[in-house]
């Protein structure tokens, strides 16, 4: 469906300025920050400014790769853009969505990606599937603690927006959807309602903030498609994210319709009653 602005309505950044975490003077502690590790170098993409451009193409080091964030969906991606041996994709803002997700076309074929399932799925590349880099959806204050030395995007983009303004404000809180989806969530939750969502091997899972909260622990262990996995929950933060073993694994924060109508058969955490 169409979403609004014609393609590159939504001006995506490309190798955006960044300033070192103890110059930054433009965000507030609670503010929320999408973060990336490659190697030793953390960088951090605040969510006020996704806000207003939805897709950044960026690198660190040889690692290229696109942070995409719908706020529709409430969900942020990473994902690593080199496909093959081609250069790395570059990536704009189609001005589609499908079920209410943004849709990423790349300039090289103009093939169009879903985001929330992380494949082009039509053009030249359909089928092509991106490979998700692990992201971290925070607090600036838990990032900088986590990473003192991280880079962050500057909001000296070249473009003039006014990024302390949320243009979705209060969409978080209603119920209501401005597309239509093709599974409708079950009422168990809010729509709207965060969850961390786990894909293994094309098995499921989601998290729900409310039932993390519920559950009362910083850890818990879980197996998913027959491999143990360790969430972490932040109360303070509302943050959360996964691991196996000593490895941080790919994982999406989203809204809960969003999660669902992507993935109508993912399997679904409930904390333990007492």
């Amino acid at each position: 469906m169409a979403g609004g602005p014609p393609r590159d309505g939504i001006p995506a950044l490309t190798s955006p300025d960044t300033v070192p975490a103890g110059k930054v003077d433009f965000l507030d502690p609670d503010d929320r920050v999408l973060g990336v590790v490659v190697g030793e170098t953390a960088k951090a993409y605040p969510i006020k400014i996704l806000n207003w451009h939805e897709i950044v193409n960026d690198s660190i080091g040889s690692q290229h790769y696109v942070v995409s964030y719908c706020p529709l969906c409430g969900s942020g991606m990473v994902f690593a853009t080199n496909v093959g041996d081609s250069a790395a994709l570059n990536f704009g803002v189609s001005g589609l969505l499908y079920n209410s997700d943004v849709l990423l076309y790349d300039r090289q074929t103009a093939s169009l990606w879903s985001q929330l399932e992380g494949k082009a799925i039509s053009g030249q590349l359909k089928g092509t599937p991106l490979p998700q880099l692990p992201a971290l959806n925070t607090t600036w204050r838990e990032w900088k603690a986590r990473y003192p030395d991280s880079l962050v995007m500057d909001p000296n983009t070249g473009y003039r927006r006014d990024y302390d303004r949320n243009p979705h404000r209060g969409y978080e809180k209603s119920r209501r959807l401005y597309f239509k989806v093709n599974h409708q969530a079950p009422p168990t939750y809010h729509p709207k309602e965060q969850v961390l969502g786990i894909d293994i091997d094309g098995t499921y899972k989601a998290y729900p903030f409310e039932e993390l909260s519920r559950a009362g622990k910083a850890q818990l262990s879980d197996t998913v498609a027959g491999r143990k996995i360790t969430i972490f929950w932040n109360e303070s933060e509302r943050s959360a994210y996964a691991m196996q073993g000593d490895k941080v694994i790919p994982s999406t924060v989203a809204y809960w319709f969003a999660w669902f109508t992507f993935h109508p058969k993912t399997g679904l955490f409930k904390a333990e009653s007492s």
